[in-house]
Formats: C-alpha cells, sequence, structure tokens
C-alpha cells in the first residue's frame, strides 16, 4: 500500500470520527431542551421526583416517549362522545351534594375516554397516565389529582385535609384533559361547538360564577370555606 493511500485512509477516518463527535455533541444539549418544551411541566415534575437529577428524569421521560411516541388517537363517534359529556356535566352537577362519588365519577369517565382514544387500558393506570403524559402533557396532572382524590379513603382526607374544596379543584383541573379527549379531530371537521357539554360547565359554574347561574341563580361550584372545611 503507497504511503499516499494511507494518509488518504487516514484522513478520511479522521474526518469520520469528528463528524460522529459532533453529531454526537449536537444531539446532547438539545435533548434536555427538547424534552422540556414537549413536556412542560411534566418535565418538572419528573426532575423533582428523581431528586433534581434531570440526566435521570429525561432517561425516564424518553423512555416514555419510545414507548408511547408513536401511538395513534382514535376518534370518537358522535354519539360516544355525547354519551361521554353528558355523562361529565352529570358528574358536575352532583358534585355539591356528593363530591367524593363525583371525583370517583370523573375518574373512571378520565379512564374510559383514554382507552376508547387508544391510550392503554384504564386497568393499568400508570401505563396509561405515562402514554397520555406524551401527548397531552400540559393537561395530563389533572387526571392524576383526581386519581388520587377518587382513591383516598375518607378517613385518609380527613388526615390529610383533603376537603371538599380540594376534590373541587382537582375535579376542575382534569376537565381541561377530559375536554382535550373527547373534541373531535381536526380530520373529524374540526370545531367542538360541545353544544351540550358547555351548557352543561355554564350550569355547573365551574369557573367560579363568571357564566351565567344556574336555576334560581343557584351557582354548585361555589362552594364557601366553611363547607370546604367541613367535609
Amino acid at each position: 500500500m503507497s504511503t499516499g493511500l494511507i494518509i488518504a485512509l487516514i484522513v478520511i477516518a479522521a474526518v469520520v470520527i469528528i463528524a460522529a463527535v459532533m453529531t454526537l455533541r449536537a444531539r446532547g444539549p438539545r435533548r434536555g431542551p427538547s424534552l422540556k418544551r414537549r413536556f412542560g411541566p411534566e418535565y418538572d415534575r419528573a426532575v423533582a421526583r428523581h431528586d433534581g437529577d434531570a440526566t435521570a428524569a429525561e432517561r425516564e421521560l424518553t423512555e416514555r416517549v419510545q414507548r408511547h411516541g408513536d401511538l395513534r388517537e382514535r376518534s370518537l363517534e358522535p354519539a360516544q362522545r355525547e354519551q361521554y359529556e353528558a355523562r361529565w356535566t352529570a358528574a358536575q352537577e352532583r358534585f355539591v351534594d356528593s363530591p367524593r362519588e363525583a371525583v370517583a365519577e370523573a375518574d373512571r369517565l378520565l379512564s374510559e375516554v383514554a382507552g376508547a382514544r387508544g391510550f392503554p387500558d384504564g386497568g393499568q393506570y400508570e401505563e396509561q397516565l405515562a402514554a397520555l403524559s406524551v401527548h397531552h402533557a400540559h393537561h395530563v396532572d389533572g387526571y392524576r389529582r383526581v386519581h388520587r382524590a377518587a382513591h383516598l379513603r375518607a378517613e385518609d382526607a380527613r388526615d390529610g385535609g383533603q376537603g371538599t374544596e380540594d376534590m373541587r379543584e382537582a375535579f376542575v383541573a382534569a376537565r381541561a384533559l377530559f375536554e382535550e379527549l373527547v373534541k373531535p379531530a381536526r380530520h373529524d371537521g374540526g370545531g367542538h361547538t360541545g353544544g351540550r357539554h358547555d351548557s352543561g360547565r355554564e350550569r355547573a359554574g365551574l369557573n367560579g360564577g363568571r357564566k351565567a347561574p344556574a336555576r334560581g341563580g343557584h351557582m354548585p361550584w361555589a362552594i364557601n370555606r366553611r363547607q370546604a372545611k367541613e367535609s
């Protein structure tokens, strides 16, 4: 082998190595910001759960994307969507008299709707939550909160200070994910008017009384602090 050929091979090998190193360096710094953009508040929760170890948190989130990133959400049939919305509205209206039952129904509904959209079955709550976090990262914590409230025993709730106000806040937070899951996909015809669901939301006064009051001026979600403490 001639000296010229040896030199050429060395130069080619050096170029390949340098290119590989540059590629790895370029990928490394971007992974964190990319995951942070994708997961938003879930990124911060993962870091906190790993005691501030961002590398461990990013490893966990990357694994979630690898497991569930290719999931394609199924569309709901219009009748199916209306049924879910009617059940959610009924749960909202039941909250004042039976907050714990209403929260349990919200938890069941989110599990069922997520399953109907193609996410892992609700019987695998942790896996379903992980998949939802990949595709609905900015709203999935509402599901986490309402699930925790629904599965907290009454005596534990009292000891931990989980009163009506805490359950109300969990229910309201969960509604954002519910609305994300029941709205029609773009290819289903776009805008979701949410007739029955929106009117029910107005009757329930979920936005702290800014909507029109319910029949007789009663606003079920305007729970005062004394009621919250007594529950």
